[in-house]
């Protein structure tokens, strides 16, 4: 799975396995609030919508709701790769769900969400890679919900060109792929993805004309801080706009360990490097996912 699950879903803060190292203060989150989380968690569980927001325990679903944004996964809730930091189920996926576009248009209607993103699980076991029942799924928003903007959040679809175009012509606001993690950690951390063929995806992304393309990053793994400045610097000369940098938390006993938490000061130091390096929105904290604050980088 290619994401920061947000990692594709948001790591959870609430029941993540023990570390050797102890989990700060920074990293406790309020419990989500207000008048629009609560008519949009009535609607979840009146009509048993399934967004990532709610799965993944989500640290910012509070805020995010609040500002009429959701994330939903499609394709089914197992992966055919096993990456090291990711919470989702790892085997052989059910049969594609030919109806699911229509499903996840019509979540978004009820929720009324002014801004969504999609993610999916990979689906490698496809000829296609799940891409046909990702642009049926954008289409399916587009008719159903005509004023809401989109972020698609891909795998690399093995680098098949055939198969991103099928995103490109889906022309969603921005789209985006996580290289996850520092170069030298990618074979511990993704297995089966490759580092540079990540950036040649978000290469090719903005080479066919996706006026804003995204990637993320999880830190505490292992990397050193200038691997982490040569990242963003990869990711800059991709062309990739918009990038999120965030704290990754272990899911199981039997994913990768913590090996430190990133301090705030630290984030902002990225924060700064990135903007610095032209990017036109940087999101850097411990409790930044894939999909923190994405309703404003359409702008």
């Amino acid at each position: 799975m290619e994401t920061v699950l947000d990692n594709t879903l948001p790591v959870e803060t609430r029941g993540v396995a023990e570390s050797s190292v102890a989990k700060p203060k920074w990293l406790k989150v309020k419990l989500p609030i207000g008048q629009k989380y609560t008519e949009l968690r009535g609607l979840v569980d009146k009509y048993s919508l399934n967004t990532i927001c709610t799965s993944g325990s989500c640290p910012n679903m509070g805020e995010c709701w609040g500002e009429g944004t959701a994330t939903f996964m499609i394709l089914g809730n197992v992966c055919t790769r096993s990456c090291g930091f990711c919470g989702v189920k790892t085997g052989r996926p059910e049969t594609v769900d030919w109806d699911e576009p229509e499903k996840v248009a019509r979540s978004i209607k009820i929720m009324n969400i002014k801004h969504a993103v999609i993610t999916s699980v990979d689906r490698d076991d496809l000829k296609d890679g799940g891409s046909i029942i990702w642009i049926e799924t954008v289409k399916a928003i587009r008719r159903m919900n005509p004023n809401t903007t989109l972020e698609t959040l891909i795998p690399d679809f093995q680098g098949i060109e055939r198969n991103i175009d099928r995103i490109v012509e889906a022309n969603p606001e921005v789209v985006s792929h996580n290289v996850e993690t520092v170069r030298r950690l990618t074979r511990e951390v993704r297995i089966q993805a490759k580092y540079d063929r990540s950036l040649e995806v978000l290469r090719y992304l903005k080479e066919k004309g996706i006026n804003r393309t995204k990637s993320g990053i999880m830190l505490g793994l292992g990397e050193q801080e200038d691997e982490v400045f040569q990242t963003m610097r990869d990711l800059r000369a991709a062309n990739v706009d918009i990038v999120t940098i965030g704290q990754y938390l272990q899911p199981s006993k039997k994913h990768l360990p913590v090996k430190e938490f990133i301090t705030p000061d630290q984030f902002a130091i990225y924060e700064k490097f990135g903007l610095e390096l032209g990017f036109r929105h940087v999101e850097s904290g411990p409790l930044v996912r894939s999909s923190y604050k994405a309703q404003k980088h359409i702008l």
